[in-house]
C-alpha cells in the first residue's frame, strides 16, 4: 500500500520558513478586501483568511486545529491581532455554522468545484487511464492529483484516491488477463499446464526451463541453446500476441511470473496464471531471439579478431620474404640501368624465376594494407555450422526499400547443403547477378575474394558466405535489418509515434525544449549561432594563450591544477577523527530509518502476504547483493536470518524499477542538504563507465581490451554534487555513448541536470544531434582534438586566424529536409515510446541505407563544431568538464569500494540478476554518500561551535566519498532501536562560516593564512 508521504498529496510541513510565509501565505489586499466585505468581526475574518490561504495551498479543507501554528500566527500578525485564537476557540469554530458558511464562499472565490456523481465517474475514468500506463499506486495517485488541479476540482481525502487507484489497477490488470485468456483454446491452455508439471525422470519443469539464459558461448552451449530456442519457438507459435497489452503492464507481469515457481503458479487464479505464462513465454522468446542475434554478431567479431591476430603473426613471419622481394626489385632496377642492352641484363637477373616471383608478389599483395579477410576462412570452417543455425532461427525484415540483404540471406539458406566450393550465380541466383556484382553491398576487398575472376559469374562459396554473414552483422548493428518478434533488434519504426500524434505534440514540444520546429527557422537559428561563435572565436584567437594552431591542427595546453586551501590536510584529518568509526550496516540502517526505503519493496503479486520484520529483511538483502557477500556469507555474518530468507526477498520483492525508486528517494533527501550546494549546482551531470568483473558463463561477459579481463560495463550518470543519478549495466562490446542520454531522460529525482558531460566516446555526431533536439547540452571531455573536423556555416566563409581548422561545410538542405523525421524521434522519446539508447544503437553504426543516420550526422556536425569552438576559447569550460568527469571516476571507485565481497566478481549468471546487482550497489553507494553528508554537516556544526574557522573554499574541497571512518568487516548486528537523531536539513553552513563572536577561541591551525 502506498503511504501518503510517497505521493504528491498536499501536506503542510511542521515548520514553515518566514520567507515562504511572506511569499505564499500573506493575504493580498484584494483578499483582505473580500474578507472585510464578507465578515465584520475580526475573529471570523481571521478564520476566513486562514482557511482561504490553507485551501489555496492544499486544495481541500482542514480543521483549524490541524493547521500549522506558524500559519495561524502569520495570519494573526497580518490582521494586527496580538495573539492567535486559543485551541478552544478553534474547536468551537470548527463545530459552528460560521465555518459552514465560509466554505462555499471560499470555493466560489477560488473558483473550485466539488466532486459530484458525474465528476466521480470522470475521476474513475482518469484512474483507469492512468492505471493503463502505471503500475505503482503512488504514480496513479499523482496523476489523479494533477488532473484534479488542472480541472480545478477540490481534492478528496487520501484514502479516497488510494482506494480509487487500487480499484482501477485491479480493473486494468483483470482486463489484460481476460484479453489474453480469451484467445486461448483448450490446446494452448493444456500446453501452459504442461509447463507447470515435471514429468517422471525429468529433473526440471518446463517452467524452469523456460527461464534459461545462455551461458558462456562455447560450441556445445550454443548448440544446446539453439535447440532450446527451437523448443521455445514451437510454443510461441501456438500462443496469442500481447502487443495490445501496455508495455508497463507487460514488464510488471513478466517480473511477477519470473519470481513465481511452479507451486506458486498453481495457487494463483487460472485467468492470471495463463496470462502471466503467455507474457513470460513471449518475453523470454523475444530475449532469446535478441541473444541469438547478439551471438551471431559476437561470432563474426571473434572471427575478425582471430583473423587480425593471424595476419599480424603472418606479417612477422614473412619479414624475410619481404626483404627478399625488395632485394630482387633492387636487382631489377639496377639491371634496367645497364648499358648497352638493359633488356639482356634484366633477363639475366630474372631468368626462369619470373612466375615464382609473381606468385610471391600476388600473395604478399593479397594481405597488403592490413587485409585480414583471407585469414577469416580457416576459423570460419569451425564456426560455419553455428552461424548457419543462428541464421535459420531468425526471421529478418528490411527496414528500408533495399531488399538485397534479405535476398542474400535467402540465397545462403538455399545453398547451405551444397558440397561444391564454387557457385554459379546464373544457376543459383539469376535475379541477383547484377546486384551482387555491384560494390555497394560490400567492400572491394571482399569482391576480389568472392569472384573467381573479375569477369566471371562464378563465386567462391565460402567467401560469399563470409561476406553475407559480415553484412548481416553490420546491418543488425545499424538497424538496416530487423529481427521479427525480437526486442532490442526489432524494427524501431514501429515504436515511433504516428504522424497524427506527432502533429498534436510538436508545438508543445518545441516550447519545452525552446527550439523552433519549422525546418527553415531551425536551420537559420543554427546557422546564426554557428556563425556568431565561429567569428567570435576567430577574433579572440590572437589573445588566446591556451590554444595554438601548429601544422594546421589545434593544440590546447593543459589546465593548471588548482591548489588546496592552506592547512587543508590537517582540517581533513580532524574531520575524519571526529567522524569516528561506523559499521557499514549501521550506516545502511540509519538511512533506512530516515526514509523508510523498505516500503518500496512489497510483494510483486497481490496474492502474496507481507513479510515479517520487513526492515531487517530489506537491509540484509541490500547488504547481501549491494556489497556482494552472497546469501550464505550474509546469513553467517548477520545471524538473524538464514540464506533462503535473504535470497527469497530478492527474488520475490525486488525489481530494477523498485531499486530505481529507492535510489530516487535517497537523491531527493540528499538534495535537501546545503553542503552539496558547495560542490555543484545540480544542473550538470557526467556519464562514464567502469568494468565489473563477471564469470565467463554468460553471454553478457566479454573480454574488454581497454579494461582488461572478462566482464560488463557499469554505466553511471553522476551529478556535479557527487550523487549518482542513474546506472545501467551493458556488455563490454557496446559503444558506451549509446546509453549516455538515457540517464538524464529517465531520471525521476529532484536533481534535474540539463548539461551532460561524458568521456571521449560521446563525441559522435548522432549523439550531439539527438541531444540537441532533446534539449540536452552535451559537453564531453575532448581528447585528440587536433584530429577532429570543424565545419563552416557556409562554404563562402573565411576566417583570419582559425581558417586552417575548417575542412568542410554544413549541408543545411539535408537538415531541413529530414527535420520532421528527427523531431518525430525526439517526440517519441519524450512520450516514452522508445528510449534514446534504442535510437542511438541504430544511429551509432554507419549505414548506407538509413537517411535518418545522415540527417542526425549533419545536425551533429553543427552542434559539435559550435561546442569545439567554445571548448577552444573558454578555459573555464574545460576546467568544469574536467572536474565533472573526475567526480564520475571517483564515484566509480567509491562504488567498487562498497562492493567488497566475492573478490569483486558478480556471481549471478542471469542477466536481469546482474543488472539488479549493479542497481543494489548503486543504492548502497548513494546511502553511504547521504550518510556521509549528514555526518559531515554535524561535524562542521560542532567545529564552528568551537570557533574553528571553516571557509567556503574549505567546504568546496570536501567530498562525500569518504571511507576511512566506515568499517566494512566484522560481526554485523542490525540494531533498529539505536538512536539516530533527526536529519540536519536546515543547517545553514553560510552562517557557520561567519560565526565569530568576540569570546570565541579560534583554533589557529585552521586559520587561513
Amino acid at each position: 500500500m502506498s503511504a501518503i508521504q510517497e505521493t504528491a498529496y498536499p501536506r503542510f510541513r511542521t515548520d514553515i520558513s518566514q520567507q515562504e510565509l511572506d511569499a505564499v501565505y500573506t493575504p493580498t489586499s484584494g483578499e483582505q478586501h473580500w474578507a472585510r466585505r464578507r465578515t465584520r468581526p475580526i475573529l471570523e475574518r481571521f478564520f476566513l483568511l486562514l482557511h482561504l490561504k490553507a485551501y489555496q495551498k492544499q486544495g481541500f479543507f482542514s480543521s483549524s486545529v490541524d493547521l500549522p501554528g506558524d500559519l495561524r500566527r502569520h495570519i494573526a500578525q497580518c490582521l494586527g491581532l496580538d495573539k492567535q485564537p486559543t485551541k478552544a476557540q478553534r474547536q468551537q469554530y470548527d463545530r459552528s455554522a460560521t465555518r459552514k458558511r465560509h466554505i462555499p464562499w471560499i470555493r466560489t472565490y477560488v473558483g473550485s468545484r466539488t466532486l459530484d456523481e458525474a465528476a466521480h465517474a470522470w475521476l474513475s475514468s482518469q484512474a483507469i487511464k492512468a492505471a493503463e500506463s502505471r503500475e505503482v499506486l503512488a504514480d496513479i495517485i499523482n496523476i489523479l492529483l494533477e488532473e484534479l488541479v488542472r480541472h480545478r476540482f477540490e481534492i478528496p481525502g487520501f484514502t479516497v484516491l488510494l482506494r480509487l487507484a487500487k480499484d482501477s489497477r485491479a480493473i486494468v490488470n483483470d482486463r489484460c488477463y481476460r484479453s489474453i485468456v480469451s484467445e486461448l483454446n483448450d490446446e494452448t491452455k493444456a500446453l501452459v499446464n504442461d509447463l507447470l508439471i515435471s514429468p517422471p525422470g525429468i529433473e526440471i519443469s518446463g517452467w524452469q526451463r523456460l527461464k534459461r539464459e545462455i551461458r558462456k558461448p562455447t560450441n556445445k552451449e550454443i548448440r544446446s541453446y539453439l535447440q532450446h530456442l527451437k523448443w521455445l519457438k514451437d510454443i510461441v507459435e501456438q500462443l496469442p500476441g500481447v502487443k495490445s497489452i501496455p508495455v508497463t503492464k507487460r514488464r510488471q507481469f513478466a517480473h511477477e511470473a519470473r519470481a513465481l515457481d511452479v507451486a506458486k503458479m498453481a495457487r494463483i487464479p487460472a485467468r492470471k496464471r495463463y496470462a502471466l505464462a503467455v507474457i513470460l513465454i513471449r518475453q523470454q522468446y523475444a530475449q532469446s531471439l535478441d541473444d541469438n542475434a547478439e551471438l551471431l554478431i559476437k561470432l563474426m567479431r571473434q572471427l575478425e579478431n582471430t583473423a587480425q591476430q593471424n595476419l599480424l603473426a603472418y606479417q612477422m613471419e614473412q619479414t624475410q620474404r619481404t626483404d627478399r622481394l625488395v632485394s630482387r626489385f633492387k636487382d631489377v632496377l639496377t639491371a634496367m640501368e645497364a648499358e648497352p642492352n638493359p633488356w639482356q641484363s634484366l633477363q639475366a637477373v630474372v631468368g626462369d624465376k619470373r612466375q615464382e616471383w609473381l606468385d610471391e608478389c600476388e600473395e604478399h599483395l593479397a594481405y597488403a594494407g592490413n587485409n585480414y579477410l583471407p585469414f577469416m576462412l580457416r576459423p570460419f570452417r569451425t564456426k560455419r555450422s553455428l552461424l548457419y543455425n543462428c541464421l535459420e532461427i531468425l526471421t529478418f525484415q528490411s527496414t528500408s526499400s533495399d531488399l538485397l540483404s534479405i535476398q542474400l540471406i535467402e540465397l545462403l539458406r538455399n545453398t547451405r547443403s551444397l558440397k561444391a566450393e564454387t557457385l554459379d550465380l546464373r544457376v543459383h541466383a539469376p535475379d541477383l547477378v547484377e546486384s551482387i556484382q555491384q560494390t555497394k553491398w560490400t567492400l572491394e576487398k571482399w569482391r576480389r575474394l568472392i569472384f573467381i575472376r573479375p569477369d566471371s559469374l562464378t563465386v567462391h562459396r565460402k567467401y560469399l558466405e563470409l561476406a553475407v554473414f559480415n553484412l548481416v552483422k553490420q546491418e543488425l548493428k545499424s538497424a538496416d535489418i530487423a529481427v521479427v518478434h525480437g526486442d532490442r533488434f526489432d524494427d524501431h519504426r514501429d515504436q515511433l509515434v504516428s504522424w497524427s500524434v506527432y502533429e498534436q505534440e510538436i508545438d508543445q514540444y518545441g516550447l519545452e525544449v525552446e527550439l523552433p520546429i519549422e525546418p527553415k527557422a531551425l536551420s537559420r537559428h543554427l546557422k546564426d549561432q554557428l556563425t556568431q561563435v565561429s567569428r567570435s572565436v576567430d577574433s579572440a584567437f590572437p589573445d588566446n594563450t591556451h590554444a595554438a594552431i601548429e601544422d594546421g591542427r589545434i593544440v590546447i595546453k593543459r589546465n593548471q591544477k588548482q591548489g588546496l586551501p592552506t592547512n587543508w590536510q590537517a582540517l581533513d584529518d580532524d574531520i575524519t577523527r571526529r567522524l569516528g568509526t561506523r559499521s557499514i550496516v549501521d550506516v545502511l540502517v540509519d538511512a533506512e530509518r530516515w526514509l523508510g526505503l523498505h516500503r518500496e519493496f512489497g510483494p510483486l503479486s497481490g496474492y502474496e502476504g507481507r513479510v515479517e520484520n520487513p526492515r531487517l529483511r530489506f537491509i540484509a538483502t541490500l547488504f547481501c547483493y549491494g556489497c556482494n557477500l552472497g546469501p550464505s556469507q550474509t546469513a553467517d555474518s548477520i545471524k538473524q536470518l538464514n540464506r533462503r530468507q535473504v535470497a527469497w526477498l530478492n527474488l520475490n520483492h525486488v525489481t530494477e524499477d523498485r531499486l530505481d525508486r529507492a535510489i530516487v528517494k535517497i537523491i531527493n533527501a540528499y538534495k535537501k542538504y546545503e553542503l552539496p550546494g558547495y560542490w555543484g549546482t545540480g544542473r550538470r551531470a557526467a556519464a562514464d563507465g567502469t568494468k565489473w568483473n563477471l564469470y565467463e558463463q554468460n553471454l553478457l561477459s566479454e573480454y574488454h581490451i581497454r579494461y582488461g579481463g572478462y566482464g560488463g560495463i557499469g554505466y553511471y550518470h553522476v551529478s556535479d554534487t557527487y550523487i549518482a543519478l542513474f546506472s545501467h549495466f551493458i556488455p563490454c562490446g557496446v559503444h558506451e555513448a549509446v546509453y549516455i542520454l538515457d540517464g538524464l531522460l529517465e531520471n525521476q529525482s529532484d536533481i534535474q541536470p540539463d548539461t551532460l558531460h561524458g568521456d571521449t566516446q560521446a563525441q559522435s555526431y548522432p549523439v550531439f544531434g539527438l541531444a540537441y533536439l532533446l534539449g540536452i547540452k552535451l559537453m564531453p571531455r575532448i581528447r585528440n582534438i587536433k584530429d577532429l573536423n570543424f565545419y563552416r556555416p557556409d562554404r563562402r566563409f573565411r576566417y583570419a586566424h582559425i581558417e586552417e581548422l575548417f575542412n568542410g561545410h554544413i549541408d543545411w538542405a539535408r537538415i531541413e529536409r529530414h527535420l520532421p523525421d528527427m523531431l518525430r524521434v525526439a517526440v517519441s522519446i519524450k512520450l516514452g515510446k522508445i528510449t534514446a539508447s534504442t535510437i542511438l544503437r541504430r544511429l551509432g553504426t554507419y549505414s548506407r541505407k538509413n537517411k535518418l543516420y545522415f540527417a542526425f550526422r549533419e545536425l551533429g556536425k553543427v552542434v559539435r563544431t559550435g561546442f569545439l569552438l567554445n571548448y577552444i576559447d573558454d578555459v573555464e569550460l574545460r576546467q568544469t568538464i574536467h572536474a565533472a568527469t573526475n567526480k564520475n571516476e571517483q564515484f566509480n571507485g567509491f562504488a567498487k569500494w562498497s562492493f567488497f565481497g566475492g573478490e569483486g566478481i558478480i556471481a549471478a549468471n542471469l542477466r536481469h540478476e546482474q543488472q539488479k546487482v549493479v542497481k543494489y550497489n548503486h543504492l548502497v553507494a548513494n546511502m553511504l554518500i547521504l550518510h556521509n553528508v549528514e555526518a559531515l554537516s554535524r561535524v562542521l556544526r560542532d567545529m564552528a561551535a568551537e570557533g574553528i574557522a571553516i571557509t567556503e573554499d574549505v567546504l568546496k574541497t570536501l567530498s562525500p566519498y569518504r571511507t576511512r571512518h566506515i568499517n566494512r568487516f566484522g560481526d554485523y548486528t542490525l540494531d533498529f532501536r539505536r538512536p539516530v537523531g533527526q536529519q540536519l536539513f536546515d543547517l545553514k553552513l553560510a552562517e557557520l562560516t561567519s560565526q565569530r563572536t568576540s569570546g570565541d577561541q579560534v583554533n589557529p591551525k585552521y586559520e587561513p593564512k
